[in-house]
């Protein structure tokens, strides 16, 4: 989804007071008790061959095919 520069500017200047928060629940003392820091992934750019038809149905898939291949990667390691 893309946003205009103009809708952008009218968010950010829009106090607090008017945000609707009211389809967000409120955290409770049961949540915090549960929660965990969770640090993020850090990824690293590396240079791999592909074969072509393995490369052009990934990108038919979507265009974030480079994201899909770290998901797929992902989920294999997580299996073994």
């Amino acid at each position: 989804m893309s946003i205009s520069r103009d809708r952008l500017k009218e968010l950010e200047n829009l106090p607090d007071s008017e945000i609707d928060t009211s389809d967000i629940p409120e955290l409770d003392e049961t949540f915090w008790q549960n929660a965990r820091k969770v640090e993020p992934v850090s990824k690293e750019t590396v240079a791999i061959s592909l074969d072509k038809d393995t490369l052009n149905w990934l990108k038919h898939e979507t265009s974030d095919y480079q994201n899909l291949i770290n998901q797929v990667l992902r989920a294999y390691m997580n299996q073994h």
